[in-house]
Parts: structure tokens; C-alpha cells; sequence
């Protein structure tokens, strides 16, 4: 799916929202709520208002990774952002190169057996494309450990729409929680970003509860929009009981960022039950065959031409989705990773409406 507008550039949200306003998850960030084509114009703050008890946020526990590492393709600066790490111990690397602002753009890579050489003596040798006919991403071997030339020498990934480079706390969410292995997210699983331990001990007051999950994403350049490569997840037990017993009661199984969505859609079964499940996926969610499971989504703003639309479209339908997005276009809402979000509700009567008697 392709929108029909153009995202100025005002609209880019170029620091996160506590250096706009006053927090995360208050004034600064903006909440565009859409029910069909109904779209409602709310802050983020009130989101335990919009949800109701019964209803379950499914969460993405990945941490953000410091992915991105400065080397030397033979005397040429380059910036490597390491993406997914393989079974075979290989990492999936992008290869950028500074453009004088703190930024990085495309690099066109070096062939097979290139060499990038990498801070603390490490070296990084490229063996093959991760997927065939895209040069984009490239299989590779490194000398030292992984991880921990992250924490020594790695800041986040960032591109051009952003102000300058932020801590790596700036890209973590309350949800993230530490790998022993050192695994984590290239690139921050976004929509999780307003919420705070406020917003959650309201939620749960609410009667809202919380299935955590684990989706590890690899890096999506902004300039690319191509459909994400496989990534690693997992589904625990506990959490598949909370997602099935919501699916059987009156609760709405709402995901919080398009991984949320790509995970538990990845572990359902044939009879339509989420099981416990884990290792690789390569799910890609269309509206052909569409969604099983979640019933709405909290997700940021995606470029008009961004993978992820098709996404949005199998939760909420393209005449839907296409309406929000002029709606936010006029709304002046902020795009990506640090802007506003955007929650998706199935169209259904109001709790208040579906009552009979005495309603609580």
C-alpha cells in the first residue's frame, strides 16, 4: 500500500518528546485514535481513558542496541549498523557512510571478501548477501565480540530527519529488558516510546493487562521501504494463555508496534490458538491473508511508501488507514520514531452502548 501525500518535512520529528515538552508520555505526544474511518484527537496520557478493562497491550521486550559502529573500508570512513545476529554466529551489517552531519547515507559496499576494519582491533569481513538480488545487507564474519564492541564503541542508529545523535537511553522503552547473550533491537521498537511506569500502573488500575513478547528487529532504513527480513522472536507460554483468554472473553488483543503484530501473528496455529512459539520468522502481515489474532494496534507514523502500511491495512482496512493519515496530515501530527502515535481500534458499539443493566 502507497499513500497519496507527501509528509512535509516540519512534520518530522527530529528530537524525542521530554526535549519538547514535558515528559514522554504528556503534552508532547499526541494520540490520533481511528475506529473505521472515525478518527478521534486525543494525548497520550489519556490512553487508559480510550481502552477499557478486559482489553490486553501485547509488548515488545527487545532492547535498543547501540548498533551503530564507526570503521575504515580500506581509507574510506564508513559507519557499520549491525542488524540481526545468525545461528551460525554471522551478523547481518549494513555499511553507511557519514555524510559531515552526524548522519549517515547508503554506501554502496564493497564485493564479498571486503574487509572493514573496526575500533579495538576488530575486523569485519563481508561473505554474502542476505537476500538474493539486494546488496543492501550483508552476511559477515567479526573477529571480536559482538556486544560488547556495541557497549564500548556503538551509539544508536539514527538517519537525516533527526536533530543530532541522542544517549541510547533516548531509545529505550519502559518494556525493554536486558539479554544475557546481548541480544536486542537495531532499531527501537518505536511505538512502545510514551509509555511510562505512570502509564502503565494506570493501565493495569484500569483493568488493562500486558502480554510481553520478544521480537529482536533488524534495521529498516528509512530510504529503503522494502519488506523486513527475518527476525528473531519469541512468545512465551504465559503469554499465549493471555492472548487466547482474551480472544475467548470480551477483552481486544491490541499490539504495541507493528513487531508485537509480526510476533504473535507468527505463532498462531492452524485451529487459530497463539501457542507458545519461538526462533526465526519471516512473516510478512498483508492484507491478503490479514490478521488472526490482534484486534488493534498503537503504532507510530510510517512514510507513505513504508512496508509497514500494508500492515496497517490488514488490521484496519486501506480506506481507513488512507483517511487517518490525511487526517493526521492535517493535524500536524509528528512522524517516526520520536513523533506521535496512532492507535487503531476495531469499529464497535462504545462499552457503554454494549451494556445491558448495570454497567461497571
Amino acid at each position: 500500500m502507497t499513500l497519496a501525500l507527501r509528509v512535509p518535512e516540519e512534520l518530522l520529528a527530529q528530537v524525542p518528546a521530554e526535549q519538547r515538552g514535558r515528559g514522554r508520555d504528556r503534552s508532547s505526544v499526541r494520540l490520533l485514535v481511528s475506529r473505521g474511518t472515525e478518527v478521534a484527537h486525543r494525548r497520550f496520557a489519556e490512553l487508559p481513558d480510550v481502552l477499557r478493562a478486559g482489553d490486553l497491550l501485547v509488548v515488545n521486550t527487545s532492547p535498543t542496541l547501540a548498533a551503530a559502529v564507526d570503521g575504515r573500508l580500506g581509507h574510506a570512513r564508513v559507519v557499520v549498523h549491525f542488524s540481526t545476529r545468525g545461528d551460525d554466529g554471522r551478523w547481518a551489517v549494513e555499511l553507511r557512510e557519514p555524510d559531515g552531519r552526524g548522519t549517515t547515507r547508503r554506501h554502496a559496499g564493497g564485493p564479498a571478501g571486503a574487509v572493514v576494519a573496526l575500533p579495538g582491533g576488530v575486523r569485519l569481513v563481508q561473505e554474502e548477501p542476505v537476500a538474493a538480488g539486494s546488496e543492501r545487507l550483508w552476511w559477515a564474519r567479526v573477529s571480536g565480540d559482538v556486544p560488547a564492541l556495541l557497549r564500548a564503541h556503538g551509539r544508536p542508529i539514527r538517519y537525516s530527519y533527526t536533530r543530532r545523535d541522542q544517549p541510547l537511553s533516548a531509545y529505550q522503552t519502559v518494556f525493554a529488558l536486558p539479554y544475557a547473550d546481548g541480544a536486542g533491537s537495531a532499531e527501537m521498537p518505536s511505538a512502545a516510546r510514551p509509555f511510562t511506569e505512570r502509564i502503565v500502573a494506570r493501565l493495569v488500575s484500569r483493568g488493562v493487562q500486558f502480554a510481553p513478547i520478544t521480537l529482536h528487529t533488524g534495521v529498516a532504513s528509512a530510504e529503503s521501504h522494502e519488506p523486513p527480513y527475518g527476525e528473531r522472536f519469541a512468545v512465551p507460554e504465559a503469554s499465549a494463555r493471555l492472548i487466547n483468554a482474551a480472544k475467548a472473553g470480551d477483552g481486544r488483543v491490541i499490539a504495541v508496534g507493528t513487531t508485537a503484530v509480526r510476533a504473535v501473528e507468527s505463532a498462531v496455529g492452524d485451529d487459530g490458538a497463539v501457542r507458545a512459539a519461538g526462533g526465526w520468522t519471516d512473516l510478512v502481515v498483508t492484507p491478503e491473508p490479514g490478521v488472526r489474532v490482534v484486534d488493534g494496534l498503537l503504532t507510530g507514523l510510517h512514510e507513505p511508501e513504508a512496508s509497514h502500511l500494508l500492515m496497517l491495512e490488514a488490521v484496519a482496512g486501506r480506506e481507513a488507514v488512507s483517511r487517518t493519515y490525511e487526517a493526521a496530515l492535517r493535524g500536524l501530527y509528528l512522524w517516526h520514531e520520536f513523533g506521535d502515535v496512532h492507535l487503531i481500534l476495531p469499529e464497535e458499539a462504545p462499552h457503554a452502548e454494549r451494556c445491558s443493566g448495570n454497567c461497571t
